[in-house]
């Protein structure tokens, strides 16, 4: 940080007006675009396999998603009072910046762009393979799936430029879909296994649930570590609060809901796939457990919907991993943190127009780069996502105890949920991310060849980390005034005045 002295409290923010469009969407549009950013068919789809198979996890994966649930509910509690007093659509960036300085402030605005540019290779090769599936082509070859994937980016990228308004219609359609099926899926197999006893099924038990009969800490620390990724995604609601109605309000709200809603539909679809199929059924299928399982629950055709599902969450949260990235780079630029170009708001569709086309670009090279060279570095690219989620979420959590530190002993309520929550959570996230760091850094542990004995997911987090310390230097010669800011805590009519949320 430039300066470890804080600075009298920042009286009544005012957020820039950045050109975006105000009130354009509702508080159930914002829940909708957090729930749809994590993609849960897709993430279910993609790592349940995997939590399964941690060795001694058993049957308590449902078990770990409750736990795993318990960190995310923290940050977005953090979230909520971060937002409450600053509803930039920066966020973390902001957020970081005000509490932590600008150093640690560029740090986390650069965690989520890299986050986001990361899983979407990951996203737009389930995107175009399913697409494929969805048409009865079983194997396609790379170059047809890169092209259909990058077809998916274009497509997505599009209809961000042209506005958040298009943007959340249509995620209400595709999380509609998406829901729909899953719950169906879920409601079927169960009644199967309770009526009709298929092969391998098993009933589920109390115990399921229940973390304390996981058979060691090893295997629940593995399981949480996976499923820190299924959660990933709800704070893109946050990103849009500038054009959401009630802004200093409603997104921290949506964030908390969507949480919510989350760990509900991952605790029926885990439960309902783990009963139907059993844990070898996870654990056999571990790239795609849905599929497979789709065709007994449902039969054909009807198992087409679990494809559908899976593609449209995956085009989805393409479409949703765009949003915050181009809404951070947009408010970096504001802060003179980035080149102004990308502070530049379309004159008519009032969207973060050079962002916006920047993102889609950048992840349409890395997507094909990573295409060209080896799948495997998708893979380990999608792998490395632990470390910069656990990066940002954590320490936004730290950030809001920082900014609200002269207010956390005002009152219980304060202490709890301004200091508490937001500090456990982000100490549970920087122990995933200390174990990610041991774990990933192991000769083996990635799809790909190691290098120089590292493994490759922190080859890739070290190459990522090198080029924004650069770029970060780089800016702090150009454009220097940025980074001559100083740490400020935030103005106690926040959290002392009612109605509660106004910043200004």
């Amino acid at each position: 940080m430039e300066s470890a002295t804080i600075t009298e409290p920042a009286r009544g923010i005012q957020v820039e007006d950045k050109g975006l469009k105000k009130n354009a969407i509702t508080f159930v549009s914002n829940v909708v675009i957090g729930v749809a950013s994590t993609a849960p068919a897709y993430s279910l789809a993609a790592t349940l396999g995997f939590i399964a198979a941690v060795a001694g996890l058993g049957v308590q994966s449902p078990a770990v998603m409750l736990v795993a649930f318990f960190p995310m509910a923290c940050i977005a509690a953090a979230y909520y009072y971060m937002n409450r007093a600053d509803p930039d659509c920066g966020t973390t960036f902001a957020w970081m910046t005000r509490a932590m300085g600008p150093w640690l402030g560029w740090q986390g605005g650069w965690a989520i762009v890299v986050a986001d540019v990361l899983v979407m290779p990951s996203l737009s090769s389930v995107a175009g393979n399913y697409t494929f599936q969805l048409f009865g082509t079983s194997h396609p070859t790379t170059f047809e799936v890169t092209v259909v994937g990058v077809a998916w980016i274009i497509i997505m990228t599009a209809i961000c430029y042209i506005g958040i308004e298009l943007s959340a219609r249509t995620q209400q359609f595709l999380l509609g879909m998406e829901f729909v099926t899953l719950a169906i899926f879920a409601v079927v197999a169960l009644i199967k296994v309770y009526a009709n006893h298929p092969a391998h099924s098993i009933q589920p038990t109390a115990s399921w649930f229940n973390p304390f009969d996981v058979s060691s800490v090893s295997a629940l620390d593995g399981g949480i570590l996976l499923a820190v990724f299924v959660y990933w995604g709800w704070d893109s609601g946050v990103s849009v609060n500038e054009e959401t109605e009630d802004s200093s309000t409603a997104p921290g709200r949506a964030a908390i809901v969507s949480t919510f809603i989350l760990v509900a539909i991952y605790l029926l679809v885990t439960t309902a796939a783990q009963a139907y199929g059993g844990v070898s059924s996870l654990m056999n299928n571990q790239t795609d457990v849905l599929a497979p399982l789709g065709k007994g629950v449902l039969g054909s055709p009807l198992d087409k919907l679990l494809i559908i599902a899976v593609l449209t969450s995956a085009s989805a949260s393409t479409q949703t991993t765009i949003l915050p990235t181009a809404r951070t780079t947009l408010s970096m630029a504001r802060w003179k943190a980035l080149p102004s170009q990308f502070g530049t708001v379309h004159p008519r569709y009032l969207s973060p127009g050079f962002s916006t086309i920047w993102m889609g670009i950048v992840s349409t090279i890395v997507y094909v780069l990573l295409s060209v060279t080896s799948k495997n570095l998708i893979g380990d690219a999608f792998t490395s996502l632990a470390l910069t989620i656990a990066f940002y979420y954590g320490f936004t959590g730290f950030a809001c105890v920082v900014f609200y530190r002269r207010q956390l002993f005002r009152s219980i309520k304060n202490f709890v949920y301004i200091g508490l929550l937001p500090f456990a959570g982000a100490a549970v996230l920087m122990f995933v991310l200390v174990k990610a760091v041991v774990d990933y850094s192991k000769p083996h542990a990635g799809y790909a060849k190691p290098f120089l004995g590292i493994g490759s997911p922190i080859v890739i987090a070290l190459v990522m980390i090198i080029l924004g310390l650069v770029l970060m230097v780089l800016q702090r010669i150009t454009m220097p005034e940025y980074f001559k800011r100083r740490p400020e805590v935030v103005d106690p009519s926040v959290v002392a005045t009612a109605p509660a949320g106004r910043a200004s």
